[in-house]
């Protein structure tokens, strides 16, 4: 079923890390309601709203990382690819820094 995919360690992990932070944030909602506030977005969000587009940040970031891979690989003179965990590290610190400042 999961043929066409690439299920790597770093791929299972970003998917695995997406639903654990959709079951807690659905569990932090039901606790304790959210209300809209302003931070770096231009617009003001709600919790829900700040890790969707955290979310979409992190698979944008991840895209264009695996995207651009063989060019940094060219660039830095580097033998292969770079890993993609670091990619996923960045992403990681982009969902966190959009969830809590944006």
């Amino acid at each position: 079923m999961f043929e066409w995919m690439a299920w790597t360690t770093p791929v299972a992990v970003f998917f695995c890390c997406i639903v654990l932070m959709l079951a807690g944030m659905t569990v932090w909602e039901i606790k304790s309601p959210t209300t809209e506030r302003r931070g770096f977005l231009p617009i003001a969000t709600t919790r829900g709203d700040r890790l969707f587009i955290g979310l979409l940040a992190a698979a944008y970031l991840n895209l264009a990382f695996v995207g651009l891979s063989g060019v940094i690989a060219a660039r830095l003179g580097l033998p292969e690819d770079p890993s993609i965990w670091y990619s996923f590290v960045a992403s990681m610190l982009l969902l966190a820094l959009i969830l809590r400042k944006g």
